[in-house]
């Protein structure tokens, strides 16, 4: 039997050239896609203002399918975190925070990731592949109908902010990212606002004014130290774009201003880059750029090489920056007891090389 093509994930040009050899377009084309986006419909024979004609026809040619649940976690303070499965068996990570007056949905862009920040779990997963389009929709459109956020229109959203801060480097992934967040943002689709999907980037110098200019949602800077020396060894992607460069990509960054300041996330690491004179440093290094740090206390995971700061030094760093006259919150750390906070993403889909299979197949040979 033909393979149906999954309609998830496609814009609205991509929508309307898959369908027009149906004859579906105009206002049937409209109800589709509200059917698709607006009301995340689970089944064609659902779609109960298309006629039976269309309803079958769209059966027999295609499917709504979102990824499978592989594994499901609930923490304590009410963070979930899913394992969703695609159908080439390759695994990512999705995460949604409650709070008192937002819900955010941490999304992934790629299986793996490209870099190797060192302080990251899912940077000790080797990349496998970039995920599609449709791949990075349907972590939010499985979110929502977990959520039961169903329509986009509703006021009381489980889901208010997107941040793409998963697995995965989302510059890298430009083209599908770019696409995935149009229909995001598309009113008559899921209906986010640009001011509440944020991207964050290890530091992809030459991508980020791409970012703005045809993406322009907010933008977080994984930054993480104040010297380069530093800095290469946590974020080894500092290497290609030192954080000169950075930082004038960050002054430059189109639709900037103070109040849509650039968000600077910044890893609490004990002993590596949590002193005064860091902290005195950083202001210096944000002169001219309309910014915020966010105070992240290390999340630890099995084998990772750092500690975390202590309260006390996490106060004493953050009052130093906020006097200096930036706003320096700490993030309250989420879903660790799931290994869900932020830098605790992995998934199992990790690509094996061709020698470790071969090693393993020998070593099980020799022991049967």
């Amino acid at each position: 039997m033909p393979v149906r093509r999954n309609l998830i994930g496609l814009t609205r040009e991509e929508l309307a050239a898959e369908l027009a050899p149906h004859g579906i377009d105009g206002f049937r084309l409209r109800q589709v896609w509200h059917w698709l986006y607006h009301r995340g419909g689970r089944s064609f024979p659902d779609m109960t203002t298309l006629s039976k004609p269309v309803r079958a026809l769209l059966e027999a040619n295609y499917t709504v399918d979102r990824p499978e649940v592989a594994t499901a976690q609930l923490s304590n303070d009410g963070t979930r975190k899913w394992l969703l499965r695609f159908p080439d068996r390759q695994e990512i990570e999705t995460v949604h925070i409650p709070q008192e007056e937002r819900g955010t949905l941490c999304v992934s862009s790629q299986v793996g990731c490209t870099l190797t920040c060192r302080f990251c779990h899912t940077g000790t997963q080797r990349l496998v592949r970039n995920l599609g389009a449709a791949e990075i929709v349907q972590q939010v459109m499985l979110a929502r109908d977990h959520l039961d956020d169903w329509p986009s229109a509703e006021a009381d959203r489980a889901i208010t902010n997107v941040v793409l801060m998963g697995m995965g480097e989302p510059l890298y992934n430009f083209d599908n990212v770019k696409a995935a967040l149009q229909i995001m943002l598309d009113k008559e689709g899921l209906a986010l606002s640009r001011r509440r999907i944020t991207l964050s980037t290890s530091g992809v110098v030459p991508m980020i004014r791409r970012c703005g200019e045809e993406i322009g949602c907010n933008l977080a800077i994984s930054l993480h130290a104040v010297t380069d020396e530093v800095r290469d060894e946590l974020v080894p992607l500092n290497r290609k774009y030192p954080i000169a460069e950075l930082m004038e990509a960050c002054r430059t960054y189109p639709g900037v201003h103070n109040a849509r300041r650039i968000t600077f996330e910044y890893v609490m690491l004990r002993g590596v880059n949590d002193s005064d004179a860091d902290a005195r440093a950083l202001i210096a290094l944000l002169k001219d750029v309309p910014a915020k740090v966010n105070l992240i206390p290390f999340n630890p995971w099995p084998g990772a090489p750092y500690e975390c700061s202590t309260p006390d030094r996490i106060k004493r760093f953050s009052d130093i920056v906020a006097n200096g006259g930036y706003s320096s919150p700490v993030r309250t750390p989420r879903g660790r007891d799931i290994l869900a906070a932020c830098g605790q993403l992995k998934s199992a889909s990790v690509k094996k090389r061709r020698s470790e299979i071969i090693a393993e197949e020998a070593a099980a040979a020799a022991s049967g």
